[in-house]
């Protein structure tokens, strides 16, 4: 964790010494209900203390400068504020810039400068969501510095349309509302056709999540993801000549059976069936959690990966191998993949005196059928994205 003095210094280093404000945002896994978020089901993630933090000073002038800890070779990044464009030479400063701009576009006035430090300690590239971080960081920052008039599901919703709309990719809304309305120690059930949530405490009475990073660079997500998207799309179009749903997500496992001859398509039925039956376990799941059943809570996880490996098919070499070895282990009560696929992490919930153990020999494994060291993080539950002071 970096601490406001070492933000402080840093940035006085950068910048020149000033007056800063401190900030934190968070990285987000996601308990279960996996590809549901776009086939209107519900999701049940939680922020994490892994994140971005922030340190930032009003300019008087039209410039913005940006400085990531992370990407140091690319040193001070500036744009003003009415040259928001996107531009691929400016890297990571584009959700800061994206960020700005839907603000403007919402109407909120964004009429001076300012320096923004940053250090995330998410690991990159572990689909641990560094991205929705950094847009609702940047988000409490405009909040605070020009006193915006906004609240935190404007904030969520703006940071989903940088996502979409300036970066270019085309995700739900689970990980910005994770972020934006995470708690210590609790998840959130979201239903993301409605954005209706309600928090839920995470008693895990001596057992901990490890965080277990493939170390696989997520190439194929992206083109994988959309096309997943695409077939879930129309096995629903199909459903929809018969069924009056809006979504995968309104339909029970028993309705989905009994009308998959309207898909009529294999792979497209391995896809949906994946939808409908992962937003069920995922209800299952906060069931299982509320009445303190972790055993049955870790068997849903085991499902979900299941799931997600046969049906969807998005899991691979790297993944399975994690998972599988994951669930081998003593004291452990069931491991899933997280996030988009094809690389990225997966969870599992281990007993915690059984976690040196667990790490070394799931480590083995990996590396004996993959040939590279996955890394391992206990991950705890923490606050969403604030303002330090």
């Amino acid at each position: 964790m970096a601490s406001t003095r070492e933000l402080t210094t840093t940035f006085a280093e950068i910048f020149g010494p000033k007056k800063t404000t401190h900030y934190f945002s968070p990285g987000r896994i996601n308990l279960i209900g996996e590809h549901t978020d776009y086939n209107g089901g519900h999701v049940f993630p939680a922020s994490i203390t892994y994140g971005t933090y922030g340190a930032a000073a009003p300019r008087d002038d039209k410039k913005v400068l940006v400085y990531s800890t992370n990407f140091e070779d690319v040193g001070v990044i500036s744009f003003a504020i009415d040259q928001l464009a996107y531009d691929k030479k400016d890297n990571w400063a584009n959700y800061v810039k994206g960020m700005i701009l839907k603000m403007q576009e919402a109407g909120h006035t964004i009429d001076h400068g300012f320096e923004l430090l940053v250090e995330g300690t998410i690991p990159n590239g572990a689909g641990l969501s560094s991205s929705a971080s950094l847009e609702l960081l940047v988000g409490v920052v405009l909040e605070d510095l020009f006193e915006l008039d906004t609240d935190r599901l404007e904030l969520v919703q703006t940071g989903k349309k940088v996502e979409n709309e300036f970066i270019g990719v085309n995700s739900g809304i689970m990980d910005q509302f994770a972020i934006g309305f995470g708690d210590v120690d609790q998840a959130i059930l979201l239903d993301t056709n409605t954005l209706a949530y309600e928090m839920v405490p995470v008693k895990l009475d001596g057992y901990a999540i490890v965080i277990m990073n493939t170390n696989k660079r997520r190439e194929l997500a992206d083109s994988k993801y959309n096309e997943r998207r695409s077939e879930c799309e129309e096995a629903l179009a199909r459903l929809q000549t018969k069924l009056d749903i809006h979504a995968l997500g309104d339909l029970d496992e028993e309705t989905f059976e009994a009308n998959t001859e309207l898909i009529g398509d294999d792979t497209l039925i391995h896809r949906a069936r994946h939808a409908v039956t992962e937003n069920q376990r995922t209800l299952k799941a906060k069931a299982e959690l509320e009445n303190g059943n972790l055993e049955a809570f870790g068997q849903l996880l085991n499902a979900s990966h299941d799931s997600l490996r046969h049906e969807y098919e998005v899991t691979g070499i790297e993944l399975d191998t994690l998972v599988d070895a994951a669930q081998a282990q003593a004291g452990v009560l069931g491991a899933r993949m997280t996030g988009a696929g094809f690389g990225g992490c997966a969870i599992a919930l281990v007993k915690e005196d059984t976690i040196p153990a667990f790490k070394n020999n799931v480590y083995d494994t990996y590396m004996n059928t993959v040939g590279y060291a996955p890394d391992f993080y206990v991950a705890h539950i923490g606050s969403g994205t604030t303002k330090l002071d």
